[in-house]
């Protein structure tokens, strides 16, 4: 189903308003009681469970009634069934405030990132990175060599609930906690055994899912010693890729090769960008295009047969330069022969195998105190297929390879050339660049929490230390060495033989190849330019983590009592990546492996493949923190309420850039108004660098003709250079430092209408000095403009050896961003209206009011990307549910809402003959003109159920995307894939059955 009319969407979008208005959100203040079965709110601030299960995870302080002042939403385990989503992840990023989540449908047109199918969270579009995701308040050991945690490696059967803290809490849980917190809370004394087997499929006939989990607990020794597993397979089959041209998977119609089209041309009264559908990039065909020069135009088919290639836009190849009547600025035509497009060939889900293995052992001491153990091994695999073909431009054939038709060669005689360039797909090639990733994780806990009486006061405690383990594989298959395939393409005719022309290439086992048409290459060819082992990368990553906190009430004062906690942790984080020889280049003492053997063609220094080009690093840095935080009420009176006032500090040494201070201030006034609650906090927060900032796997390339701006370069030392470009990492990387500000107001369960909760929030985060990346170039410009903090990062002139520029991540730019969060619910028994069983509505919205951006550099300009739907950002995100449940069957709706956005809001919209004339460069570049800036949002309508076949057997559906919502393009100034993956659902209609088990 295409995008909704206008008039359609306004009369939905007031239905959603109506709803909207009666129940949005569950806040943080509602009850941890037992809920309908459709939803199982719960929160940690009002806990009524025993003292060793009390998480508040917006503060330390653990005592019963304390209220913290950071607004914390809680999804319940009944909820998270109710989705019914084969990863707890996509339940949990449904969320307004998470903008920017990575998952199976993000990072899929990449080959090197190691990203693929990563799980992660993304709290107010700050980045995973900024996000600091718990398990049972302790962290996890990185996925990735960013630091972020895969959320389908945790016990996903035994979460009974999930805090999402949308504010600071680097105070409370240190590094990363800027965009706030998600900590996931298991189930520690589960009893009984539970199970789930889960079946899936797309309208389409993809994507087919099958889920097995299961769980079981049990208590020994007069309940002393509690035991409890689980265990989960998990497998989607992900969605393949199209082919090539607009040909996309399982009939899907709704991709256009939506492009901005760049006409380069300013000033003139018309935009500069035109957005257009079925762009054709003019430098290549499936089977082979002759780019240039006299016989430009000529196109081979299948078998190799030339004919005059259609280019769009009424182009006409110029035979000296590039096609008229086309884009030349951007490379791209405008409909035509779209067969060679590879845009589409990219996986639109990557496919998944999950295997989750947990295992908790505890053991009572005595009623209030408790030993632990916890163990989760799991992996997930991955793969996906980046992009169909190797597409080639700008290659060089000689009219003499034997490959070349005789009509090309009669027509190069003609012309009086040798030779011609030519550019291609490679549909030739018979299976197109797949990825492997696989991620493994090892991960233990010993501990102990409970409480204890000193000297009269109740004192709870939490001990425990952590050792993690990731291990990432990623291999590559289907993909060409460079250096090899650009001597198999040349080829020529010896002793009767097509031979590769080079010589050395020839002793070296070169295999010739035919890149003119679509013959596939012989298996000794193949097996010559992608030789089986690929590109490979080995990642270890661990992590070694101990803390110690306590908490109580050491006193009372005339409004309560004064609560405190406090601890101390210790953390090491090491990695070491280890890649191909091919891909990360051998040094001279370097052995190549069995599997890699030595080929003079290849380059020492790496970089040989199309794409995959690991390298190794190692790096570790470890850290040191206490903390103390201290709840103090200060107001108690019929009249003017209760009010509490919340402070809190850490102190954190880094081994790799020192000491850096963390604070909070917040406070909440239960006013004498009836339910009404006002709560505001605001923290100083940070973010460390991680080991890939800090220690990157040094990649050296070669930058000709690079500029010296140095007006006083000493003689001999030239205007125009080649250097080498070092990109390496900074161990000299400061915390990025934040400021993260909320205020809001609840009301919670009002006598004049039981069951209903709502709260409005504004939050404000600056964060300064956040690590960003320049190009080489303008770290030489920017020293010489002033920024003498980048001038150790190159040498232009050195007194031995070649000229460099250290490519490296500084502490430059900043981000702003604000708005506000709406929450409510509403819970009513439904024999008020004549039926049986009870209503919930529940829903969520986050509107950003800014999303800024400042590179930090001189001639740049501060980027807005609030309402920027191209990103993560929209302006409005709503989430709504509504659900019925009596004691035999469930019903929910759910509605998932974005609002209309645009590509970027630094355009400038206009039309032929209206647009500016005789702005400057600058202004041209900082503010292009564009003929369409428009980006409508989405909206999503999901439908579940459930039906107790018994009091143990549970079956149920859920329906995703029930009208079939196609994605929206968002078009880019190339051809990939022009969807943005992260925002819009680019699967259709996702149909799930399933049975679940209970005793």
């Amino acid at each position: 189903m295409g995008g909704l009319h206008t008039a359609h969407r306004a009369r939905l979008l007031a239905s959603v308003g109506a709803a909207f208005a009666v129940g949005l959100a569950l806040p943080a203040q509602a009850q941890q009681a037992p809920a309908p079965a459709a939803v199982a709110p719960a929160t940690p601030d009002d806990a009524t469970t025993n003292a060793g299960d009390i998480v508040v995870t917006g503060s330390r302080i653990t005592t019963s009634g304390f209220t913290a002042p950071t607004p914390t939403t809680v999804i319940g385990a009944a909820e998270i069934a109710r989705n019914a989503e084969p990863n707890i992840f996509t339940t949990i990023a449904q969320l307004p405030s998470l903008q920017g989540s990575s998952g199976v449908t993000t990072g899929t047109n990449s080959t090197s990132s190691g990203q693929q199918g990563l799980s992660s969270f993304s709290l107010r579009g700050l980045g995973t990175i900024r996000t600091l995701t718990l398990l049972d308040g302790q962290r996890v050991v990185g996925a990735n060599v960013t630091g972020v945690p895969d959320i389908s490696l945790f016990p996903q059967l035994l979460i009974k609930r999930v805090d999402v803290v949308t504010g600071g809490a680097s105070a409370s849980y240190g590094s990363d906690a800027v965009g706030g917190v998600v900590n996931f809370i298991t189930d520690k004394h589960f009893e009984g055994f539970k199970a789930n087997v889960q079946g899936g499929i797309t309208t389409y006939g993809d994507n087919k899912q099958g889920l097995i989990q299961a769980a079981a607990g049990r208590s020994f020794f007069d309940n002393r010693l509690h035991v409890e597993v689980s265990g989960e397979y998990d497998h989607e089959d992900g969605v393949a890729a199209g082919g090539f041209g607009e040909q996309l998977a399982a009939g899907r119609t709704w991709y256009r090769t939506t492009t901005f089209v760049n006409r380069g041309i300013t000033n003139d009264g018309s935009p500069q960008y035109l957005v257009r559908d079925h762009a054709q990039a003019y430098q290549y065909t499936k089977f082979g295009l002759i780019s240039s020069g006299p016989l430009q135009g000529t196109a081979f088919d299948v078998n190799g047969k030339p004919f005059t290639f259609n280019y769009g836009s009424g182009g006409v190849p110029s035979q000296t330069g590039p096609v008229s009547g086309c884009y030349t600025s951007g490379g791209f035509c405008v409909g035509g022969d779209l067969s060679g497009n590879v845009g589409i060939g990219t996986t639109l889900q990557s496919r998944l195998d999950r295997y989750n293995g947990y295992g908790r052992v505890g053991f009572d001491l005595d009623p209030d105190n408790e030993v632990y153990a916890t163990v989760n091994v799991a992996q997930v695999d991955t793969m996906n297929q980046p992009n169909p073909g190797a597409t080639k431009s700008g290659l060089t054939l000689q009219c003499s390879n034997p490959f070349v038709p005789a009509s090309i060669l009669a027509a190069c005689a003609t012309a009086g050339i040798t030779q011609f360039q030519f550019g291609t797909s490679n549909g030739e090639l018979p299976k197109n660049i797949t990825v492997y990733p696989t991620r493994k994780q090892y991960r233990g806990v010993l501990g102990a929490d409970g409480k204890v009486q000193v000297f009269g006061t109740s004192w709870t405690y939490d001990a425990s230390f952590e050792h993690g383990e990731n291990i990432t594989d990623i291999n590559v298959k289907n993909i060409t060495l460079t250096p090899r395939y650009n001597a198999a393409i040349q080829a020529i005719t010896l002793n009767g033989q097509i031979v590769c022309a080079d010589p050395v290439a020839r002793a070296n086992g070169c295999v010739p190849i035919d890149i003119i048409g679509g013959t596939a290459p012989s298996a000794a060819a193949l097996q010559y330019i992608e030789p089986g082992n690929g590109p490979f990368q080995h990642t270890r990553q661990t992590q070694d983590a101990a803390s110690f906190s306590f908490s109580g009430s050491p006193l009372s004062l005339w409004a309560g009592p004064v609560s405190i906690a406090a601890g101390a942790e210790y953390r090491n984080e090491y990695y070491k990546v280890i890649g191909d020889p091919y891909g990360n280049g051998v040094a001279p003492q370097s052995q190549y492996s069995a599997n890699y053997p030595a080929d003079p063609l290849l380059s020492t220094n790496g970089a040989n493949w199309y794409a995959g080009n690991y390298h190794n690093g190692t790096g570790s840095y470890h850290v040191a923190e206490g903390f103390v935080e201290v709840n103090l009420p200060f107001l108690k009176s019929d009249k003017l309420g209760s009010a509490n006032l919340d402070v809190a500090g850490r102190v954190t040494n880094y081994s790799t850039s020192g000491t850096v201070y963390t604070w909070k201030v917040g406070g909440t006034w239960d006013t004498p108004i009836e339910g009404i609650r006002l709560r505001a906090v605001t923290s100083r927060d940070v973010r460390a660098p991680n080991l890939s900032e800090l220690f990157a796997a040094p990649i050296t390339t070669t930058l000709p003709n690079f500029t010296n701006p140095d007006p006083n370069r000493p003689a001999g030392v030239p205007a125009t250079l080649t250097v080498l470009q070092n990109a390496i990492g900074n161990t000299a990387l400061k915390p990025e430092i934040a400021r993260n500000t909320t205020a809001g107001i609840v009301l919670s369960r009002p006598s004049w209408l039981p069951g209903f909760s709502a709260s409005f929030d504004y939050y404000r985060i600056k964060v300064n000095g956040v690590i960003s990346t320049l190009g080489a170039q303008q770290e030489v410009n920017l020293c010489y403009s002033g920024i003498t903090s980048l001038c150790g990062a190159f040498n232009l002139a050195p007194t031995s050896g070649t000229p460099f520029v250290n490519l490296q991540a500084f502490n430059l730019a900043s981000i702003f961003t604000d708005g506000f969060d709406i929450e409510a619910s509403y819970q009513f028994h439904a024999d008020k209206i004549g039926v049986p069983g009870d209503f919930v509505l529940r829903g969520l919205a986050t509107n950003v009011k800014n999303f800024i951006t400042d590179p930090g550099v001189p001639g740049t300009i501060p980027i807005q990307s609030a309402g920027v739907n191209a990103g993560n950002t929209p302006s409005w995100k709503v989430l709504l549910t509504e659900g019925w449940s009596t004691d035999r069957f469930s019903f929910n709706l759910q509605q998932r809402w974005f609002s209309d956005g645009v590509y970027a809001q630094e355009y400038v919209v206009c039309s032929a003959g209206t647009c500016p004339v005789g702005r400057t460069a600058l202004q041209n570049t900082q503010h292009p003109t564009i003929d369409n800036n428009f980006m409508p949002g989405a909206f999503y309508l999901d439908v579940g159920g459930s039906y107790n076949l018994t009091k143990k057997f549970t079956a149920y559906f859920k329906i995703d995307n029930v009208l079939d919502r196609d994605p929206t393009p968002s078009p880019q100034t190339n051809t990939g894939i022009d969807i943005n993956q992260a925002l819009y659902d680019t699967l259709g209609r996702l149909f799930r059955v399933g049975v679940r088990y209970n005793f």
